[in-house]
Order: C-alpha cells, then sequence, then structure tokens
C-alpha cells in the first residue's frame, strides 16, 4: 500500500508538470489539463452569455494554475502520506496524533511548496530530507510558470487587437470599394501586410492557445468581428485588373484559409469555408461579423 500510495502520488506530480510543460515550452502552447479547464471555463461562459466578459480569459487561467498547485500539493501529500509521523520531527508543543494522518501530509505538503518554512515539521528520513526541498524547488518553478504564462500572452493579444484594428480603420473608410481606383503599388502593400499580420495571428494563435478565450469588449478590437472584412478586401482585390493587386488577394486568401483551418482544428469553429469558421468564430465569442 506503502508502494503504491508513492506511485500514485508520482503520477500526480508528472501530471501537473507535464501539463506546465505543454502550456508554457511545447509548440502546441496548450497543456492536455489545462487546455480541457479553459475551454469548460469557456462553456459556462457561453452559456451565461458571456456575462463576465473579458475576464473570462485570465479567469481561466487562474483556475488552470490553481489546478497545478493542488496536483502538485496532492501528488507530494501522497507520497509522504505512508511517513506520517514517523518520519517526521514535530516541535514541541505539536501532537501529530491529534491530526490524521491525510491532513497532516497535505499541510506539510502545501507548506512546504509554499516554500513557508514554518520549522514546525521537519523530515528525518534520509530520502524524505531529499524530498522535501524537491517540493519547494517545484513550488518556486510553478511560481514562475504562472507569472511567466501571464506575461507571455499579452504580445499576441496586442498582435491580434492590433490586425483587428487595422481592418476597422478599413472598413470605416470603405477601402474595400475603392480599391479598383487603388494606386496598385500601395493596395498591394497593403493587402501584403494584411496577409503578414493575420499569418501572425495564426501563429499566435497555435503556439498561445489559451488567448482565445479573451474576449474584447471594444468590438473594433474584436477580431472575431472585423475578420469578415478581411475576406470583402480579398474578394474586391481579386478583381482588380492590376496583376499586383491580384497577387496581393491570392496571398490574402491563403493567410486567411490557413488561419481558418487552425480555428478549425484547434478551437473547434466548425465550417467549410473560412466564412463560415470566421462566422462561428464570431458567434462563439457572442459578436456579429461586420457586414
Amino acid at each position: 500500500m506503502d508502494v503504491l500510495l508513492t506511485l500514485l502520488g508520482a503520477t500526480v506530480i508528472v501530471l501537473g508538470l507535464r501539463d506546465m510543460y505543454h502550456s508554457l515550452l511545447h509548440p502546441s502552447g496548450s497543456g492536455p489539463i489545462g487546455g480541457r479547464v479553459q475551454a469548460a471555463v469557456w462553456w459556462v461562459s457561453r452559456r451565461t452569455g458571456h456575462r463576465f466578459g473579458s475576464a473570462v480569459g485570465p479567469g481561466s487561467m487562474i483556475t488552470v494554475v490553481l489546478l497545478w498547485v493542488l496536483l502538485q500539493g496532492l501528488g507530494w501529500a501522497l507520497v509522504y502520506l505512508p511517513h506520517v509521523p514517523g518520519g517526521f520531527a514535530y516541535s514541541p508543543g505539536v501532537d501529530p496524533a491529534a491530526y490524521p494522518d491525510l491532513l497532516e501530509a497535505l499541510y506539510l505538503s502545501f507548506v512546504t511548496l509554499a516554500t513557508l518554512g514554518f520549522g514546525d515539521v521537519v523530515a528525518t528520513g534520509p530520502w524524505l530530507r531529499l524530498a522535501t526541498p524537491l517540493e519547494a524547488l517545484s513550488g518556486f518553478a510553478l511560481l514562475t510558470a504562472a507569472l511567466t504564462w501571464f506575461t507571455q500572452i499579452y504580445p499576441p493579444l496586442s498582435r491580434r487587437r492590433a490586425l483587428a484594428l487595422e481592418l476597422t480603420s478599413l472598413a470605416e473608410v470603405d477601402y474595400a470599394d475603392g480599391i479598383a481606383e487603388e494606386d496598385p503599388v500601395t493596395a498591394a502593400r497593403v493587402l501584403d501586410g494584411l496577409a503578414a499580420e493575420v499569418a501572425k495571428a495564426r501563429i499566435d494563435f497555435t503556439q498561445h492557445g489559451e488567448t482565445y478565450y479573451f474576449q474584447e469588449e471594444d468590438p473594433d478590437l474584436s477580431l472575431a468581428r472585423q475578420l469578415a472584412y478581411a475576406l470583402e478586401l480579398r474578394d474586391r482585390a481579386a478583381e482588380s485588373s492590376a496583376p499586383r493587386v491580384r497577387t496581393g488577394a491570392r496571398r490574402l486568401g491563403l493567410a486567411l484559409e490557413q488561419l481558418a483551418h487552425q480555428l478549425r482544428e484547434n478551437s473547434g469553429c466548425t465550417g467549410e469555408t473560412p466564412a463560415d469558421v470566421f462566422a462561428a468564430y464570431a458567434e462563439d465569442h457572442g459578436r456579429d461579423l461586420r457586414r
């Protein structure tokens, strides 16, 4: 039984660390556990009409971090449980018999994980004296990982908002309607710039899947709402008599198709065409597509 508890605890610890690795360092940008937790939080948000708005994204990340803490704390507690209280020395005034072994193991685990170091319980077993510093190190790594995760999502969000704002400004001046009269070099440059920004958005969705769950309160900054205008620009540019503009339209169209494919595969936005996928994306975020 002692060996089983130790193996179970080690498994829980590894699962938590693996999820942290996939969320922060793996190219997929989403952990198998954390990704499902965020999807579940988003599902609840959708069912309540996105009542909490832009707080859903940060809230889902906080939920995942708390889950990581729980997995590490519970895993190490299971490792300590077979050795409580015999493998530890207690300060005067602390009677280990007054507390259930499981609660004592949980207390020891979370105090060590938080690196509080009260000193009321000290490991005496040889390998336990090695295990507790390792848990403290994992607690420090967990704190660093959480801070890193929160800071690394803002550049992708900024790029996405900048792309949405660019599409908003083009829509406000009816750029698609006048693209036939625009200087071909200038029009091609605009289309190529949009294609590059759409490609960056696709990469950001791939490597930072958690950013999908960030909803924009300002419709002008919502890529989910503005992507339809990129499709309109593509279609109008494809009708141009200027070869450069038609080439820019094809490049933009390819970037939009790749973005739609990513949203379809990783974010669950269904649809056969980019227009269908972007419509599902907008609906998922509670937005109406710009017409």
